[in-house]
């Protein structure tokens, strides 16, 4: 508990771990001119508790060169290197939705849950937020067959068909459609695999980096100090267990996307608050699931 509290606490005593002269916080609001030139601030970035990493005894050496201290047991992202890789992503992103390209944001641990699916609709751009599927890249052919199933019984139920059917059937097929709409809505109107992967915790979404590395798809993702950032594309040094440091980041991906789409610049915006899985083998995973939440309910 107490290492999962550090990343929510932090005050403006935290401006004395980061490097000396790196950017400037002014009364007011202000802001210097990197910030103005940067897609994410600086002073964003320090308010979200993005430079908070794990505690030392849980980091991986390959990220030592985006920290940039140690405080009390825990390391110290360097937010310039944050704002940095954040502006490459950016871009990259922006130019790849710039032709029409999809992007699959990736979040499935609770922290995350909400502000993916919730930056994932604002752009319109698919998303996993519950269990990732094995097989869901690799495999796409079976997974499409199970969203095909849903938008099936989706219209069951809006036709009428549902009114004519035995009760003890009904049920069992609403039962069915909300497990589908669970762990497949957010890619229901995917039509095709994904052009990249943001992921949020590429540790903990290993599966999903796997099958794009698989596939050649590339892969942004926010990478805290216990993660291996050799592992994706385009990593971001940050926070990836707060919620506001996932939700800033997440939100400003989103903004890539729109300002791709729409080709105008968006404001940036600070954070308030190998696998061929058969086609029964995603249903065993999907019934799998149901009974964890049964027994956890």
């Amino acid at each position: 508990m107490i290492d999962y509290i550090r990343y929510e606490i932090h005050t403006s005593a935290d401006l004395k771990v980061l490097p000396k002269g790196s950017f400037k916080v002014e009364a007011g609001g202000g802001k210097n001119k990197e910030e103005n030139m940067s897609v994410i601030s600086m002073k964003n970035l320090l308010e979200a508790g993005v430079h908070f990493g794990h505690q030392t005894r849980r980091w991986n050496p390959k990220m030592a060169k985006f920290i940039f201290t140690e405080r009390n047991g825990i390391y110290i992202i360097d937010l310039q290197k944050t704002v940095k890789k954040v502006e490459e992503a950016y871009e990259y992103i922006k130019n790849i939705t710039e032709n029409g390209g999809k992007i699959l944001f990736v979040g499935t641990k609770k922290q995350a849950q909400d502000a993916v699916e919730n930056e994932a609709k604002k752009c319109e751009m698919p998303y996993i937020n519950q269990r990732w599927l094995g097989g869901l890249l690799t495999n796409y052919k079976t997974i499409r067959r199970r969203i095909d199933r849903l938008f099936e019984l989706e219209e069951m139920e809006t036709n009428g068909t549902f009114e004519v059917l035995p009760k003890k059937e009904v049920i069992q097929l609403k039962h069915e459609r909300e497990r589908l709409e669970k762990f497949l809505g957010g890619i229901k109107h995917m039509d095709r695999i994904p052009d990249a992967l943001f992921v949020v915790d590429p540790k903990k979404e290993r599966i999903a980096v796997k099958e794009a590395d698989i596939l050649g798809i590339p892969v942004i993702g926010i990478v805290d100090t216990n993660c291996d950032p050799d592992e994706v594309d385009f990593p971001i040094p940050g926070n990836d267990d707060a919620i506001r440091s996932v939700k800033l980041l997440t939100e400003t991906i989103a903004n890539a996307v729109l300002e791709g789409r729409q080709g105008t610049q968006l404001e940036d915006n600070s954070s308030e608050d190998k696998n061929d899985d058969s086609e029964v083998e995603v249903e065993e995973a999907l019934e799998e699931e149901a009974e964890i939440v049964e027994t956890e309910e």
